[in-house]
């Protein structure tokens, strides 16, 4: 049985568009032939199996077209192989694939340093090292501040997420089940409250980590998969001031909240904080591997052979990346803020409508609502919410306890986030009744 459609035939016209039963006989096989040879420890929230995309529209093998509001977990921030991507991809792939950054030197790998160097908050001078992930860029975040400063602790905060190898795993702090059955975790970690104030970082200090012996804060200017929770005002500020009081570097992952889905290239610009550290991935090259640590000049200071990646800073992912910031730069932080408001008010009005959603928030395209029973978090209907919304024709992800995250791409238009509200709000009505 063949496993995809034609990829020669125009997308529809019309989204969502189904035309099968869910999932398809193509699909269907697919799925049977995954269970026998991937690992369990992927989750699958619906048995959608891709075959193509463009923009904001995912066809799946057996023709069905879906509404994509996921964007690969907020990472095609251009959306589904825009056509600059795809040619600065191919162009490259002409000429280079591979060379390896941290032995060789070539232009992409040059340029795209020197393009986040100048984006990256803060009027000092910048250095850039790359990686293949988030959770690769959080890792090398954890080594450098502890080399940087010589000191062993690091604080982080509940609700977080940065990954998961061993040590972006040990600083995170958004379900038990991502650290059970792996301890023991990297030691000195410390975890506070997410959007707590000063008084709480002071009561850590003086009880258990002494704040010289503190070498990082780690910190999601937005949480991402802890709920996509928006601090308050002062909050970063406040981390900004301690950390220059006492030495310790502040890290902002920018992991989901950067590359312009905020509607500011990086989300800790809203609160005017320029980090120490940033680190990125996801979003940085509309889908291809790579990640990013950007630092301040005079703290990225370890030496040759230190530390370095085989594949990171990959002269195709480069590519991807120039051409991507091209296009957020261009026109989508603009569309990202303005979609993002209509977004905002849309799932607020829903969350007036259905007593079954409600604290929609976020910044940009980056926003969420929960949903509840009886006022309480109930996760169980979430994931009906989200399954349903699939067979409806929309893709959507949770986050949090019992949140649904809408992380579009940079593209998407004012009719399909209203196309979106019609079929999220008519998924909502009959789950719930």
């Amino acid at each position: 049985m063949p496993t995809s459609l034609s990829d020669t035939a125009p997308m529809p016209d019309t989204v969502p568009n189904i035309v099968t039963e869910l999932p398809g006989p193509r699909a269907k096989a697919l799925i049977t032939r995954d269970q026998r040879v991937l690992s369990p420890s992927y989750t699958r929230d619906y048995p959608l199996v891709i075959g193509r995309a463009q923009a904001c529209v995912v066809e799946d093998v057996d023709g069905n077209a879906f509404l994509d509001f996921t964007a690969g977990i907020a990472v095609t921030a251009s959306g589904h192989a825009h056509p600059d991507v795809v040619k600065a991809i191919s162009d490259q792939a002409s000429k280079l694939i591979h060379m390896s950054g941290t032995d060789f030197y070539y232009a992409p790998e040059i340029e795209l340093a020197e393009r986040l160097a100048e984006l990256a908050p803060g009027d000092t001078a910048k250095r850039v090292f790359f990686t293949n992930s988030g959770a690769e860029t959080v890792e090398a975040a954890i080594k450098l501040s502890r080399f940087h400063t010589k000191r062993p602790r690091i604080i982080s905060f509940y609700g977080a997420f940065h990954g998961r190898t061993y040590g972006a795993m040990s600083i995170g702090g958004s379900k038990s089940l991502q650290q059970q059955g792996f301890s023991p975790l990297m030691p000195g970690v410390h975890r506070l409250d997410y959007d707590c104030d000063r008084s709480e970082l002071q009561k850590l200090f003086d009880r258990v980590a002494p704040p010289e012996e503190v070498a990082a804060i780690f910190v999601e200017p937005i949480q991402g998969e802890g709920g996509y929770i928006v601090p308050s005002d002062g909050f970063l500020p406040m981390l900004r001031e301690v950390c220059d009081e006492h030495g310790i570097m502040l890290v902002c992952d920018e992991i989901q909240a950067g590359m312009g889905r905020t509607g500011k290239m990086f989300a800790c610009e809203h609160f005017g904080v320029a980090p120490d550290l940033v680190c990125l991935a996801k979003g940085i090259a509309s889908g291809l591997p790579l990640g990013a640590l950007v630092a301040a000049d005079e703290l990225m200071d370890w030496p040759p052979g230190s530390h370095a990646s085989t594949f990171g800073g990959n002269p195709v992912s480069c590519a991807a990346a120039l051409a991507t910031i091209k296009l957020i730069e261009g026109e989508y932080l603009t569309n990202a803020a303005a979609r993002g408001e209509q977004l905002k008010t849309g799932l607020s009005s829903l969350c007036q409508s259905h007593d079954r959603l409600a604290n929609a928030r976020g910044l940009g395209l980056m926003q969420a609502a929960d949903v509840v029973s009886g006022g309480q978090l109930d996760p169980q209907l979430r994931n009906k919410l989200v399954d349903a919304a699939f067979y409806n024709g929309l893709l959507l992800l949770g986050c949090g306890q019992a949140g649904i995250r809408f992380c579009p791409a940079l593209c998407v238009t004012d009719a399909e986030i209203d196309t979106m509200l019609e079929i999220f709000g008519r998924t909502v009505g009959e789950v719930t009744g």
